[in-house]
């Protein structure tokens, strides 16, 4: 179980995370619809996620979002670094009603986010373009590289929703353990 706290003056979140849960959640950041979000992920990507953030949510949802996806990545970091014997990649599709969203990800401690995904707009209160924003600050901290493609969909929360199912299941598969029981790197070290 991996436990991080931080405080700035914009937010304050505390977070425990364990890596091969059953995708237990106890989550409450001020925004239900990242509420909703984070919730599928962890249930998804069988992570045990236990989140609590106090933002200032009176400006806007923007510092709430990209901190929790620099904490939440900050303990993937923790939780996977140094890469054992890991399948390394993983990828899956999901689809939510009309929307297809793919996801493709390396374990590879060098961050990259490819990210298309047409959400830009309001999905209830929440701003679309806060996707992105989240998905930086976590692959960035976590040290993963991410490629999040939206194959269609107009419904913003079904790709939305379907992003965040993609990225989960994507990360449950590479960071099963693998049969070979090496670090899956010709360098030896990720």
């Amino acid at each position: 179980m991996i436990t991080k706290e931080r405080t700035t003056k914009e937010t304050q979140i505390v977070l425990s995370l364990e890596v091969y849960g059953e995708g237990k959640s106890e989550i409450s950041t001020g925004v239900g619809f990242f509420d909703h979000m984070l919730e599928a992920l962890s249930k998804h990507g069988w992570l045990n996620l236990s989140l609590t953030c106090k933002g200032d949510t009176h400006v806007d949802f923007h510092h709430t979002v990209e901190d929790v996806g620099i904490v939440l990545g900050q303990a993937l970091k923790e939780a996977l670094f140094p890469v054992g014997a890991i399948e390394r990649y993983g990828n899956a599709t999901v689809v939510m009603d009309e929307a297809a969203v793919s996801c493709a990800l390396d374990v590879s401690n060098r961050p990259f986010l490819v990210c298309e995904l047409d959400v830009e707009g309001k999905i209830g209160e929440f701003d679309g373009e806060l996707v992105e924003e989240f998905f930086r600050a976590l692959v960035t901290n976590a040290g993963l590289s991410v490629h999040l493609i939206q194959e269609r969909g107009k419904n913003r929360h079904h790709v939305t929703e379907a992003a965040f199912k993609a990225f989960a299941v994507a990360l449950r598969r590479a960071v099963a353990p693998s049969a070979r029981g090496s670090i899956p790197s010709t360098k030896g070290v990720l």
